[in-house]
């Protein structure tokens, strides 16, 4: 009896296995919308391949994170990106990186990556960084003050900020977990979207007068 419950137990621990490794692939696009006929398809989840015995170097390869980026924009930062969109050999192996150039007090403002996580590394300057947790942990605020060398992650989904408090020109590398991780700036998509959004709704969800959020959706939309 003792017998046949370990099979009855191993089968059950097998099976369970099976169906957690049976899981979708994570989304490489912000949409993938299904199709009956695949003739009138235009992507994958992710990119189409070319055939293998047709890659060379140049396929995994991208030069340019060593020169800074243009830091004269509203925020006061520059990101040169080395994604799938750069460099085709990432296409399936989950992985980019990016070099962020911060001019004095530039900021990259509250912003999620749905699709990846993000560890960076500091180069030069001093940067305050952080990340707020879900609803789930009170939206509690994880911040840190980065020097030259400081590492710091950035859980994926979760809303976080990087802000140069120094006098001089910062520079940090990133590292992330998807070949194309997406990126979304909360203000650029709450009030730049287009259409917009009603801003009677907005203003209720912000506790703002209308008239403030029609000023920043205009500001957003046509940038001002």
């Amino acid at each position: 009896m003792k017998a046949i419950q370990f099979l009855i137990g191993f089968a059950l621990l097998a099976l369970a296995s099976s169906l957690a490794s049976a899981s979708d692939p994570s989304p490489l696009q912000d949409i993938c919308v299904a199709i009956e006929d695949p003739k009138d398809g235009v992507f994958v989840n992710g990119k189409f391949c070319k055939d293998p015995k047709l890659a060379r170097a140049e396929d995994f390869f991208f030069s340019g994170l060593d020169k800074p980026g243009n830091t004269a924009n509203r925020l006061g930062v520059d990101e040169t990106d080395a994604n799938v969109e750069q460099i085709p050999g990432l296409n399936t192996l989950g992985i980019s990186a990016f070099r962020i150039d911060y001019a004095p007090y530039g900021q990259r403002p509250p912003h999620i990556h749905p699709r990846a996580s993000e560890i960076l590394l500091v180069l030069e300057g001093t940067l305050h960084v952080g990340f707020v947790t879900s609803d789930q942990l009170n939206n509690k605020l994880i911040a840190k003050v980065l020097n030259k060398g400081d590492v710091f992650v950035f859980p994926k989904g979760l809303i976080y900020f990087q802000f140069n408090i120094g006098k001089t020109n910062a520079v940090a590398y990133s590292a992330l977990n998807s070949q194309f991780p997406g990126e979304i700036t909360i203000a650029d998509a709450v009030f730049g979207a287009n259409p917009p959004i009603n801003p009677d709704f907005l203003a209720k969800a912000f506790q703002l007068d209308p008239k403030t959020v029609k000023d920043l959706q205009h500001k957003f939309i046509n940038g001002d």
